[in-house]
Order: structure tokens, then C-alpha cells, then sequence
């Protein structure tokens, strides 16, 4: 499952760099598929495509937040999550709505990186 963020972040942002992904954003920052990864272009769930760098909007305007769909829990790249293993107020805590195995998170990182 991805990693959210919840409304006790305090915006040290102490998570953002440690993310291998770029799915952690500044809040009412907007966001990137392509940011940190090797996508061009992305195919959406309705069918239609957006480019990779085409700003998206942000995902919450008060605190520092997840692209659920960046984020492997750094699968693939650190034993435990790197935003949680940093957070000073342990905010960084798993997403009950984004459920995913650990082979669904390696693809997503191999998508992700071009692999």
C-alpha cells in the first residue's frame, strides 16, 4: 500500500528528499508524473494521456503530501519507508485506501524508472 501523510505534519519536510520516487510534494505544490522518474507520457485510468510533465494538482494545499500512485513504499530501494523512517512526528503511516502486494509495488517501480 502507498504511504500518506496525515494532518499531524508539522512541514519539516524532512520526508521529500528521502523519497526515491519524487512522490512527496510540498503542500499546494503542484506535481509531475515525471519528476524523479523515466516517464514521458502516462496513460490515466479513463483512457486518456497526459505528459509526464504536464503539472498536476496538488493532492492537499496545507501539508506536505503523497502521489499515492508514485509511491512503492520504496520497494525496490530501502528496506522501510524512508518518509516514515525520517518523520519526526511518525506521520508518515500507510494508506488503507491504496492496498498493494509487494510484487505490485516492484512493476510500479519498474514503470516507474523505465526497468
Amino acid at each position: 500500500m502507498a504511504i500518506m501523510i496525515t494532518d499531524e505534519c508539522i512541514n519539516c519536510g524532512a520526508c521529500e528528499p528521502e523519497c526515491p520516487n519524487t512522490a512527496i510534494y510540498e503542500g499546494g505544490v503542484e506535481w509531475t508524473w515525471g519528476g524523479g522518474t523515466e516517464l514521458d507520457e502516462v496513460e490515466l485510468e479513463d483512457g486518456s494521456s497526459v505528459d509526464a510533465d504536464e503539472p498536476q494538482e496538488p493532492v492537499s494545499d496545507e501539508f506536505y503530501y503523497i502521489v499515492p500512485a508514485k509511491c512503492t513504499e520504496c520497494t525496490g530501494f530501502h528496506e522501510e519507508p524512508q518518509c516514515a523512517a525520517v518523520c519526526p512526528v511518525d506521520c508518515c503511516v500507510p494508506d488503507p485506501d491504496y492496498e498493494e502486494t509487494e510484487d505490485e509495488l516492484m512493476e510500479k517501480k519498474a514503470w516507474l524508472h523505465g526497468e
